[in-house]
C-alpha cells in the first residue's frame, strides 16, 4: 500500500516510516498539515496516518478538508489526547480509526490491516497467477518449485502486477503507486526493475514474455487462463 505519514515529531515519524517500509509499503512523510495537504494533491494514498496536533493545518481541519474533497484514503488519527470528545471529533470529520500515543508499531500495523479488511476489497495473503505464487504474510515469491530472491521494489512491482493481472500498467502509474514523491526516479528506473524481474522469473522457469511490453503504453502479465 501507499502510505502518507503526517507527523511533526521525528521520534515517532522516522521509526514508523522505517517499519512500514520494511513491510514493503511505499511511504511518504509530511511534517506539517500544509505539507500533508500538498502531498495528497500530488498523489493518491491508500492510508494516511494523521497526527491531531500539527503546525500550519491541524489534523482535524486537514481530515475535514480531505473528506470534503472526496479523498478516498483510509485515515487513522494519531494523538496524545485520550478523551472521548477528541475521539468523537476525529471520527465525526471522517477519520476511520483513532490510535492514542504512545503506541506499539505492532498495534499500528494491526490497525492498518483491520481497516484494509473492513473498507476495501478483500485481498488474500497468497496471490497466484499461473505458476507464480506470492505470499504476502511471509514476503516470499515462488515460480513453480523455485523461489525468487527479489529486492523490496521488485516485490512491490510484481505484487502490483498480480493484483491487476490483465491491466496494462504504464511506467508513470507504476512510479506514482510504488515510489515516494521525494524520489527523483524516472521511467528508466521502472524499465530497469522490469528487466531484472524478467531475468529472475525466466531463471525460475517462466516464459520470456511473462511480463509483456505493450509498446507505447506500459506492461502487463501475459494472458493465462485461470481455472
Amino acid at each position: 500500500m501507499k502510505v502518507l505519514i503526517v507527523e511533526d515529531d521525528d521520534r515517532i515519524a522516522k521509526p514508523l516510516a522505517k517499519d512500514l517500509r520494511y513491510q514493503h509499503h511505499t511511504v511518504d512523510l509530511a511534517r506539517d498539515g500544509l505539507e500533508g495537504w500538498e502531498y495528497t494533491q500530488a498523489s493518491q494514498y491508500d492510508v494516511i496516518l494523521l497526527d491531531l496536533m500539527l503546525p500550519k493545518i491541524d489534523g482535524i481541519t486537514l481530515c475535514k478538508r480531505l473528506r470534503k474533497e472526496k479523498y478516498q484514503a483510509l485515515i487513522l488519527m494519531l494523538t496524545a489526547k485520550d478523551t472521548t470528545e477528541d475521539k468523537v471529533m476525529g471520527l465525526d470529520v471522517g477519520a476511520d480509526d483513532y490510535l492514542v500515543k504512545p503506541f506499539k508499531l505492532e498495534e499500528l500495523s494491526a490497525r492498518i490491516r483491520a481497516l484494509s479488511r473492513r473498507y476495501s476489497e478483500f485481498i488474500p495473503s497468497i496471490l497466484s497467477y499461473g505458476d507464480l505464487r506470492l505470499d504476502s504474510s511471509r514476503q516470499t515469491v515462488d515460480y513453480g518449485e523455485n523461489s525468487l530472491t527479489l529486492t523490496p521494489k521488485e516485490y512491490l512491482i510484481l505484487e502490483y502486477f498480480i493484483k491487476h493481472p490483465h491491466q496494462v500498467l504504464s511506467r508513470s502509474a507504476i512510479l506514482d503507486k510504488l515510489w515516494n514523491l521525494d524520489d527523483l526516479s524516472g521511467e528508466e528506473t521502472v524499465r530497469t526493475h522490469i528487466t531484472n524481474l524478467r531475468r529472475k522469473l525466466k531463471a525460475a522457469g517462466s516464459a520470456d514474455n511473462f511480463i509483456e511490453t505493450v509498446y507505447g503504453i506500459g506492461y502487463r502479465l501475459m494472458f493465462i487462463a485461470q481455472e
